[in-house]
């Protein structure tokens, strides 16, 4: 009986090790399984999506700002529009945790940023954009043109 109970705890002892030494999803996982997550920016760096997705950042001096929530709405009413543009969406409404990303792009108040896989800032509102208007623009992009371009003769 006693070595019946310590096989147990001893099994129980080598998952729960186990189950220690697993990695959290990095950022770049999270937004691979589900692309309409939304991150916050003070979670992830840019680098970790260069050429792999184009940055849709949201400013607001505060979560209550009424343009940020109208923003999120848009935002929630076509999220495959902007997945299907390898779009990820970062937010950011705390400038007190100077994230990177607020240090860099320096917003003031509410700002809507449209960034372009090379990390590179390609616009930037000072209103709310529909999930439509974002993928109209995106769709300008050379390097979008260049992406349905190869999935259309990859057909």
């Amino acid at each position: 009986m006693i070595r019946l109970l310590a096989l147990i705890l001893w099994g129980a002892g080598a998952t729960l090790a186990a189950a220690q030494d697993v990695e959290p999803p990095t950022p770049v996982e999270v937004w691979e399984a589900e692309r309409t997550t939304i991150f916050d920016a003070a979670a992830l760096t840019l680098e970790d999506f260069m050429w792999r997705a184009r940055p849709v950042v949201v400013f607001a001096d505060n979560p209550n700002d009424p343009r940020y929530q109208q923003q999120l709405e848009l935002l929630a009413e076509r999220p495959d529009d902007l997945a299907d543009r390898d779009v990820i969406v970062i937010v950011d409404t705390d400038p007190s945790a100077a994230s990177a990303l607020r240090t860099r792009l320096r917003p003031r108040g509410f700002m809507l940023v449209i960034m372009g896989k090379d990390g590179q800032v390609e616009l930037r509102k000072p209103a709310p954009w529909s999930a439509r208007e974002i993928s109209r623009s995106i769709d300008k992009m050379p390097l979008r043109q260049q992406e349905v371009e190869t999935r259309r003769l990859d057909r």
